[in-house]
């Protein structure tokens, strides 16, 4: 049995471990009578703040429960928010704004588990209220890629203006994602399109300038997963060459790199599955010893979501993948608690029902499968996740209807306790967005976080309804059934191989799609209420100028020139160390300096071979 075995059965046995002690409250007297006596003190030490219309509210809500069974599933069931099992939330305070009264300590309210300290989405800074009131890092996390590296930078510094904290996502050019260099034949083309377009170390350089990637205010993440060990190579030397050696264990965010998804799902991978995991495994061992703020995979169910699964699908895939990653990096001998708070996870959210709880419960399945399936510890079982709005949502008919889609997905992301979002661009069915639609998308979040006061008040405000209960226990049951399917096979890889996640994907979106032509799955615009007489809007399509184009070719030439004698040498070191059992992540970094993509992906390809799509 492969560990994810042991996860169906862990989650089996802790469910009735929880059934258990809630007969035990009811029928032992004492027993009871603690678990009250314990809900009471949570309850006595939850401090208050107001409203801005003078309205006191609790920082955390609860049920209005007494009975001592009813205590203990919601106790040992759910959790409070930062305690296990983590349904409520990975940590204590989330999109809360700091108290007025900087003399209350808050997070007091549960002696039983951790430091009675708040914690904010993994920043210090929400540690504790003390004598000065600091306000928990933004959830918000800005998206771009477009042309070449100084119009991304342009674009990032017009995004982050007026954020305090600097949490930016990079998206890559095809030639770029699929480890070719712009001045390979055939490709002049598509350079810039629909992502950036990184060669060098030198792209990496501008696509950054002008932010401290060292500060604890800034995180850069990735979306790039096929020749991922090699720009996260690329930006830990364009971060040298701007702060020097010692930025090394500063630097902060993720890169994808995640190749389960791809070959499930998307397919922009360049090495063979076995020789792209020993690449990906090798940044990882080095990133968790040298990079401790740094997330070396971003485990993506988003692409899953977006290639047409269901959101079960999404995440039973994504869980199952994380466990495998765990399994992998454990087979190396690194302990789990120092790999485990490594792993973050990456989730889509649509508009089905599943999503009121989709999270929720990917963070309960993670920390009980981390922690009696691998033996983790508290922060190893925490399932941290970064929410996109559902790209697949967004359609081209009356498209402005897209800000109604996204500010409800918005909702339902923010309702599951994500730590960082992302929310699309009602244009985005047409072009790269533009700044007119991405500052709209950004304001969504802005207005549900900041204006309203829906989640800046209390946790746990719209948690535990009826419903929501209902879809958990559904969508659970049903995860963990998709888990019984992929170990019968013989455990993720192995399931791979029998292309069982592809051929679900692909049935699914199938259904999908016709359930739109049939009308069984309403698209308001589009096959329900539609506007006959509609013309198309008129569109500014984003496109990179030839000049532009030609300006990257003319700059990887001259790279390459300038670095060829060195290049040289270090790529056969690189080839000959691919052929032994060493870490290849040291010499990528060393490549890196004074190679392109192109160049080094084209040498790795050489001594393992090149990835066969699964079709």
């Amino acid at each position: 049995m492969s560990k994810l075995g042991s996860v169906v059965e862990a989650v089996d046995k802790y469910n009735k471990f929880v059934e258990d002690e809630v007969r035990r409250a009811r029928t032992d007297k004492k027993f009871g009578q603690q678990m009250v006596n314990r809900w009471n003190e949570i309850k006595a030490k939850i401090p208050f703040g107001s409203a801005p219309t003078g309205l006191k509210l609790p920082r955390l809500a609860l049920p209005e429960i007494d009975e001592a069974g009813d205590i203990t599933r919601y106790l040992l069931g759910d959790g409070l928010p930062g305690e296990f099992p983590f349904l409520n939330g990975a940590y204590r305070e989330m999109y809360l704004e700091p108290l007025q009264n900087p003399a209350i300590e808050i997070g007091a309210y549960e002696k039983n588990g951790h430091n009675g300290k708040s914690q904010n989405n993994g920043s210090k800074n929400g540690a504790k209220n003390s004598a000065k009131a600091q306000q928990a890092e933004e959830p918000t996390r800005l998206f771009s890629g477009l042309m070449l590296a100084e119009d991304t930078n342009e674009r990032f510094h017009f995004l982050g203006a007026h954020q305090r904290s600097k949490r930016l996502s990079t998206a890559f050019d095809g030639p770029t994602l699929y480890g070719i260099d712009s001045d390979a034949p055939g490709i002049l083309g598509k350079i810039g399109e629909g992502g950036v377009a990184v060669d060098t170390v030198e792209d990496m350089v501008r696509l950054y300038d002008g932010f401290d990637l060292g500060s604890p205010d800034f995180s850069a993440s990735m979306t790039i997963s096929g020749p991922a060990p090699i720009i996260m190579a690329m930006y830990i030397a364009a971060a040298k060459r701007r702060f020097g050696n010692d930025i090394v264990p500063k630097l902060r965010g993720t890169i994808q790199a995640d190749i389960f998804k791809e070959v499930q799902a998307q397919n922009e991978t360049i090495f063979p599955v076995e020789a792209s995991l020993r690449f990906l495994t090798d940044m990882m061992e080095f990133t968790t010893r040298e990079m401790p703020r740094w997330y070396p995979v971003s485990i993506s169910g988003y692409h899953i979501g977006e290639a047409g699964s269901t959101p079960v699908q999404q995440a039973a895939y994504t869980l199952s993948n994380g466990f495998a990653y765990a399994e992998m990096m454990a087979a190396r001998g690194i302990p789990v608690d120092e790999f485990g708070p490594r792993l973050s996870f990456f989730l889509d959210c649509g508009l089905d029902v599943e999503y009121i709880a989709l999270t929720r419960v990917s963070r309960r399945i993670w920390a009980i499968g981390m922690r009696d399936a691998f033996g983790a510890g508290h922060k190893a079982q925490m399932f941290k996740v970064h929410t996109q709005t559902s790209g697949r949502s967004l359609v081209a008919a009356e498209f402005k209807n897209n800000l109604t889609r996204t500010a409800a997905e918005l909702m339902l992301s923010y309702m599951n306790g994500t730590n960082s979002c992302h929310s699309n661009s009602a244009d985005e069915p047409f072009t790269t967005p533009s700044e007119e639609w991405i500052r709209l998308a950004a304001h969504g979040q802005a207005i549900l976080l900041d204006e309203s006061g829906i989640f800046k008040h209390t946790m746990n405000m719209l948690s535990g309804s009826p419903g929501m209960k209902a879809v958990e226990r559904a969508v659970e049951a049903a995860i963990l059934e998709e888990f019984r399917q992929i170990e019968e096979l013989g455990g993720v890889v192995a399931a791979i191989e029998h292309r069982y996640q592809r051929s679900q994907i692909q049935n699914a979106a199938h259904r999908y799609e016709q359930q739109i032509y049939d009308g069984t799955r309403p698209i308001i615009a589009l096959n329900k209420y539609r506007n006959a007489n509609e013309e198309p809007p008129e569109m500014e399509l984003a496109r990179t100028p030839k000049a532009k184009k030609q300006l990257q070719v003319d700059r990887l030439k001259q790279f390459k020139k300038k670095n060829a004698a060195k290049a040289e040498k270090v790529l056969e070191k690189l080839a000959a160390v691919a052929e032994s059992d060493k870490n290849c992540f040291p010499t990528l970094l060393e490549a890196a300096e004074v190679c392109s993509l192109g160049q080094i992906s084209a040498c790795l390809q050489e001594v393992v071979g090149r990835f066969r799509p699964m079709v």
